[in-house]
């Protein structure tokens, strides 16, 4: 008898019951995501975060008592192995930044399509980065004059090569067939790069490969 397949752990913060209840419905079809609890803002998610410790966080960035950045920093530490999932409404710059500053693992608007966003969902619990395409052009638009940092110099030509993939969005799967390595070999040089580039995750990694020029708008 086969085992029963685990599911992503998800809780939704957001201040508008219409959208949580929404966001319930779609999500309790799928078979590999459940709802574990609801939070209705920024205090609430942290407080809930803590105890339910969810695998995935889908947070709204404006809400009552606490903001989404703030939430997404508190939720963070309360709780290191979730995944914060913005999802706004929102794409002003400065929101932007401060989310990915504060840990988001992506951002996301609404008007995303709902298979969509399930499948955003399962790609921030497998510990990749996930950026809406608006929000990844504004990114790189911001950063595209950074200039280089001492940890770059650390990275190895293998690793700057990794580094740009993973600015791209590529899992590990889509790095390994590009490049001809093994995942394995993969993900020890992603573990290396974060490492060296003294990143929380592959968000930031990317944010820094964008940073340094290493990627551009198409």
């Amino acid at each position: 008898m086969a085992e029963p397949v685990a599911r992503i752990r998800v809780l939704i913060a957001d201040d508008h019951a219409v959208v949580r209840r929404g966001l319930r419905v779609f999500l309790d079809l799928q078979d590999d995501i459940i709802v574990v609890d609801e939070a209705v803002d920024g205090l609430d998610a942290v407080e809930k975060a803590k105890t339910q410790q969810p695998d995935v966080v889908l947070l709204d960035l404006v809400m009552p008592r606490m903001d989404g950045i703030e939430a997404i920093a508190r939720i963070r530490e309360a709780s290191p192995a979730t995944k914060v999932l913005v999802l706004t409404s929102f794409a002003e710059d400065e929101k932007i930044f401060a989310a990915v500053q504060a840990g988001a693992a992506g951002y996301l608007l609404k008007d995303i399509q709902p298979q969509e966003l399930g499948k955003a969902i399962r790609t921030v619990h497998a510990g990749e980065a996930l950026l809406h395409p608006a929000v990844a052009a504004k990114l790189m638009q911001e950063f595209a004059h950074g200039h280089r940092e001492p940890a770059f110099s650390q990275l190895t030509e293998r690793e700057i090569e990794v580094l740009r993939l993973i600015a791209r969005g590529m899992s590990n799967k889509e790095i390994a067939a590009s490049l001809g390595l093994s995942e394995k070999t993969v993900k020890t040089h992603v573990s290396n790069v974060l490492q060296k580039l003294s990143v929380a995750d592959r968000t930031q990694a990317a944010l820094y490969a964008v940073k340094q020029g290493l990627v551009k708008l198409d």
